[in-house]
């Protein structure tokens, strides 16, 4: 199957099946992608952009990954 493929097919989700197969698709494939330190300056813009079309800002993302990770 091609990435175009594959992208019309998740694309053609409803939202709750583009939900959880975000969910459960992007654990595994981020693992790939973190060790190439290239790919992670490409995604890097995507995940920006993604914040801010939520409308969160960075300073309420790092307060909630604060939460999510205490210091030990």
């Amino acid at each position: 199957m091609t990435v175009a493929e594959l992208k019309a097919a998740a694309l053609a989700l409803s939202p709750e099946e583009k939900k959880a197969f975000i969910l459960e698709t992007l654990p595994d494939l981020a693992r790939e992608g973190m060790q190439d330190p290239s790919f992670l300056m490409q995604l890097f813009p995507v995940f920006l952009g993604l914040l801010k079309e939520s409308g969160l800002d960075l300073q309420q993302l790092m307060q909630f990954a604060a939460m999510m990770n205490p210091p030990k």
